[in-house]
């Protein structure tokens, strides 16, 4: 089964998260393609620079919002995508229990959104809830191997949670509702201070401090460049008929940590030295995706090779560095650099 080339009717799209890294590229590939987009995100981990340039459209809407939070918009809504929840551990274990509401509460929020205006939803859920895997490559028949209870386990069981949401209500008949497992992703807008391993080593090497390395650095992982991931998510949303199983979204081209090390050294002109860490608890030791569901299902697989996207990504990052934006607790908030009227309350 293909993709359908025509997408589903209607024109209006919501966005949760649409001001994160993934969220905010998201937005404007929806509008080139014709949408309209509503924006909602809280701006916990994301930032209000990535949306500047949309905030200025007709056809873009801000909502600041916790999805945590009943949403009562009104205005008929024909797709909702979310994407709001922490991503990276340092950022999703800073506050644990928000982390799983919001993947559980959440989720169940905008699912009752979806039902209610009839619109079509995707789930953006994680290669986290494969765990520590014991099976190389994952597939989506793989159950996992997560520690429900470890440090990790407010992001890998929110997410699973949600997966369970989201099939029920699709089982149940209530909501057109898909799920996405999406593996490490890159590209511009990534926090510089996220703690995830390429924005870690990118922002190292252009300080010329060490590239910390956790563990002996021969876990794998697999990386997807934000573009190609961006067109997967697009995919599944409109491909028909649903496909009602999750799906598989990452690059598999496997690549060691000490190998995406050396990779950032030789394009980024440093005098960095290596230095190993203790690995962190549950991290996992390897990490690809079997993408044979996406290549048949939504005739996608990723067309960036690792090393190409890395030269817009330190690009980038060279820019924060340049401007002092490695901290986003030192940034002004949207309204303060927009305008408080740049801001919308959810419509009633």
């Amino acid at each position: 089964m293909m993709a359908s080339a025509h997408p589903h009717r209607g024109n209006t799209v919501l966005v949760a998260g649409g001001s994160g890294f993934l969220g905010s590229s998201l937005c404007e590939a929806l509008i080139a393609d014709g949408k309209k987009v509503i924006c909602v995100d809280n701006f916990q981990t994301s930032s209000h620079h990535n949306i500047e340039k949309l905030a200025r459209r007709r056809d873009f809407t801000f909502v600041r919002h916790d999805i945590c939070e009943p949403l009562p918009i009104e205005e008929p809504i024909h797709q909702i995508y979310n994407l709001a929840c922490p991503a990276s551990p340092p950022a999703y274990q800073a506050d644990p229990v928000h982390t799983m509401m919001t993947s559980v509460v959440g989720t169940g929020n905008l699912l009752r959104l979806a039902e209610r205006h009839g619109a079509t939803f995707l789930q953006a859920s994680t290669s986290e809830v494969y765990g520590d895997p014991l099976e190389h490559p994952q597939r989506e028949d793989y159950w996992g191997h997560v520690n429900c209870t470890g440090p990790r386990a407010c992001y890998d069981e929110g997410k699973r949670a949600a997966e369970t949401l989201c099939f029920d209500a699709l089982r149940a008949g209530n909501v057109d509702a898909r799920v996405v497992r999406i593996f490490n992703t890159y590209g511009p807008r990534m926090q510089p201070d996220d703690g995830r391993i390429v924005s870690n080593l990118i922002v190292q090497a252009l300080r010329h401090q060490p590239l910390t390395i956790y563990g002996n650095g021969e876990q794998t992982r697999s990386f997807c460049y934000v573009d190609d991931l961006v067109d997967g998510l697009m995919r599944l949303m409109n491909v028909t008929p649903n496909p009602g199983c999750p799906v598989n979204i990452g690059n598999p081209g496997e690549f060691t940590i000490m190998e995406l090390a050396d990779l950032v050294r030789s394009l980024v002109p440093t005098s960095s030295i290596i230095v190993h860490k203790p690995l962190p608890t549950d991290d996992p030791k390897r990490r690809c995706p079997d993408i044979s569901r996406a290549r048949e299902i939504l005739d996608w697989q990723p067309t960036t090779p690792l090393a190409e996207g890395l030269l817009p990504t330190i690009r980038w990052f060279q820019e924060c560095v340049e401007q002092g934006q490695l901290s986003r607790r030192a940034r002004p908030s949207f309204a303060q650099a927009t305008g408080a009227a740049a801001l919308t309350e959810p419509r009633a």
